[in-house]
């Protein structure tokens, strides 16, 4: 008898976020990722949607690593009846563990102030998920190692390998009845100050591949000297430089940058750099707990955040605000989405003398997309504010692949792929990349509608 397989596209599919992938095999049910919607309205609005099908026949979910677009849903899941294991690499899991208790906090937060202020909708507003439901979440975590394969059932087994993405992130392997399933997560980028090149597949049967850069080239900047650039243009008019920043790996990156910068005497020695991210403050404690998964030394690290001054207090936070000489401010969130970088702006976004410096890539309908489109005011916690900060952008930071590194991630697979599909992208550089890949290989690729199935034969 003839064995099957299908591939169910619930999230990621037409839009960068929300990374879900069903894949029924016989014998197994697995779910590859877990990641909550973001941006835009509608997009946000399915993470409040019932999943199409009965979520406790999942075996067993994979994370290919701990960023919210990639986890942030699992909460959710588990409160739909969802009880078996949660498997990613002992880095993702830490990752994911900080995240969700930090996504957790905020939008407990964020729906109080929203009912004691009165600028909202719903009667009351609620939070997605809270701590307690993230508190029942974490047990189920099992780590996994790295580059090897291991059988979860007969005739079927799963590999992490390294993806060079963020901290523990991998591209996910399966291998079932004799067919590869190759999941790319999130491709990083072949030259990281901080992380190694990531590993390629070398074969593919079925691959979903993510085009967060498919449609461009990460130009060719020193990326030291334009953040010299930037820092310095900012103190000589006694302004404050604000860096809304992811705070898995981007922060760590800042930080390496500015430390290399000071070390150097590029920057004013004096001039204090403040990185205020609980969220960030962790996972830097991540990197000495996983030093193999990096490029820094020990000694790189401890001497790092000497430099820096992490912030211990929402009152600290205050202080800093208060305080008018210029300085450097790190802090979370990367697409201004929420975190305490919203207290900042509030203050700052208003003064010419303050410059605002995106970090890595915005999506459509986040604060960070409307600031690096020009937009003339910007809403915070119901109220608009004029923009009159400069606003810069450092694309030499992203943590993705750009088109000519998605190539090379994907051209060692020696025999074509029967099925390609394109992920994680915005429609404009998913099928710019779709006809990339057929022109340069010659494979038929396909980009998936939300909600799609696709079958295939085992």
């Amino acid at each position: 008898m003839r064995r099957s397989a299908n591939i169910h596209f619930l999230g990621a599919a037409g839009t960068v976020t929300g990374s879900k992938y069903l894949v029924e095999l016989p014998g197994k049910t697995i779910l590859v990722d877990c990641g909550m919607f973001q941006g835009v309205k509608k997009l946000r609005q399915l993470n409040w949607q019932q999943l199409p099908f009965d979520v406790s026949r999942i075996d067993f979910v994979l994370l290919t690593h701990g960023h919210m677009d990639h986890t942030g849903f699992l909460p959710r899941l588990v409160k739909m009846g969802y009880n078996a294991p949660i498997r990613g690499t002992a880095p993702t899991l830490d990752i994911a563990e900080i995240i969700l208790r930090d996504s957790a906090k905020i939008q407990e937060e964020d729906a109080r102030r929203a009912n004691e202020k009165g600028f909202t909708k719903h009667d009351p507003a609620v939070p997605l998920y809270n701590t307690d439901e993230v508190e029942r979440t974490l047990p189920l975590f099992e780590d996994q190692q790295e580059g090897e394969w291991i059988t979860v059932d007969n005739d079927i087994s799963v590999r992490f390998q390294y993806n060079g993405h963020i901290l523990g992130a991998t591209f996910i392997e399966i291998e079932a009845h004799g067919k590869r399933f190759v999941f790319s997560g999130d491709v990083g980028r072949i030259l990281d100050p901080l992380l190694k090149a990531p590993q390629k597949p070398q074969k593919a049967d079925v691959l979903l591949i993510e085009s967060t850069y498919g449609d461009r080239f990460h130009p060719v900047e020193d990326v030291e000297v334009k953040l010299q650039r930037i820092v310095q243009q900012t103190a000589e008019k006694g302004g404050t430089l604000i860096i809304p920043s992811f705070a898995v790996e981007r922060t760590q990156l800042l930080m390496y940058l500015l430390w290399q910068l000071d070390r150097q005497n590029k920057i004013p020695p004096s001039l204090p750099v403040i990185m205020d991210s609980p969220m960030g403050a962790s996972v830097l404690e991540l990197f000495h707990k996983h030093a193999q998964w990096h490029t820094l030394s020990p000694q790189e690290c401890t001497e790092m955040c000497r430099r820096i001054r992490l912030v211990q207090s929402f009152k600290e936070t205050w202080d800093i605000i208060d305080d008018p000489q210029p300085k450097i401010v790190i802090a979370g969130s990367g697409m201004v989405t929420g975190g305490r970088v919203l207290t900042y702006l509030q203050q700052y976004i208003g003064r010419p003398e303050t410059t605002v410096m995106l970090a890595g890539y915005q999506a459509e309908g986040t604060r960070g997309r409307q600031l690096l489109d020009g937009t003339g005011e910007i809403k915070f916690y119901g109220k608009y504010y004029p923009v009159r900060a400069r606003v810069e952008y450092l694309q030499g930071l992203s943590g993705h692949a750009d088109q000519r590194e998605l190539l090379d991630w994907a051209g060692d697979i020696t025999e074509a792929p029967e099925k390609v599909y394109i992920v994680h992208g915005e429609p404009q550089a998913s099928d710019i990349l779709r006809v990339k890949l057929k022109d340069v290989f010659g494979w038929q690729v396909r980009i998936p509608d939300l909600y799609e199935i696709r079958k295939f034969n085992l």
